[in-house]
């Protein structure tokens, strides 16, 4: 796809969005200017180097944002990229609440673009933690060494499945929330399914 070429295929997202329309045809508009390849992905627009994601729009009910899939490599010169939750590791977001957030800061996002490229180039990674490295919240573990049949199915997922069933078990503050998600699981991982898997 040639500079400035729009996808005709992710149009239907553009249009389907209310909310953040004005918001989302400004940051196309940059993006496609950088020579990017305009996907749709996961139901949403998503920019590409040779096959490789780069950077995705996504819209939230208090902000739209620019999402950079490997935003902890970048220098973030001006201090704008945002972990969304201190699990995640490589992504980082721009956020925006007004149009004219985003003409302002058109040089600015051209820039983070650019670097965002090069570090895909030079073929950069982001260390990812390994699954051992995350602690285990306590009633999670404590349902570990009373089941030693869901200790070996929990270690029998995949470590992606294993990170995800880790963090949602965690969020919650209250003990008694974070159980209750382990109960509700239990039989879920004895059946060796992901936490997105249906029953």
């Amino acid at each position: 796809m040639t500079k400035h070429a729009l996808n005709p295929a992710v149009d239907f997202f553009f249009s389907k969005e209310k909310r953040w329309r004005k918001e989302f045809k400004q940051l196309r508009m940059i993006i496609v200017g950088c020579r990017l390849t305009e996907e749709l992905k996961w139901g949403q627009a998503c920019y590409t180097y040779q096959k490789r994601n780069i950077v995705l729009i996504h819209g939230f009910k208090e902000y739209c944002a620019l999402l950079f899939f490997k935003g902890a490599l970048l220098k973030d010169a001006k201090g704008i990229l945002i972990q969304q939750t201190k699990n995640v590791q490589a992504a980082r977001q721009i956020r925006f609440t007004h149009v004219q957030e985003i003409v302002k800061m058109e040089k600015i996002l051209r820039a983070y673009i650019e670097e965002a490229i090069m570090v895909e180039k030079d073929g950069l990674k982001v260390v990812l933690k390994k699954t051992e490295d995350f602690t285990l919240p306590e009633e999670f573990k404590i349902k570990l060494d009373e089941l030693p049949a869901m200790k070996t199915a929990f270690h029998a997922l995949t470590p992606g499945r294993q990170r995800a069933y880790i963090f949602y078990f965690s969020q919650p503050k209250q003990s008694k929330t974070r159980a209750a998600r382990v109960e509700k699981y239990s039989q879920q991982i004895l059946k060796g399914k992901g936490l997105n898997d249906s029953p």
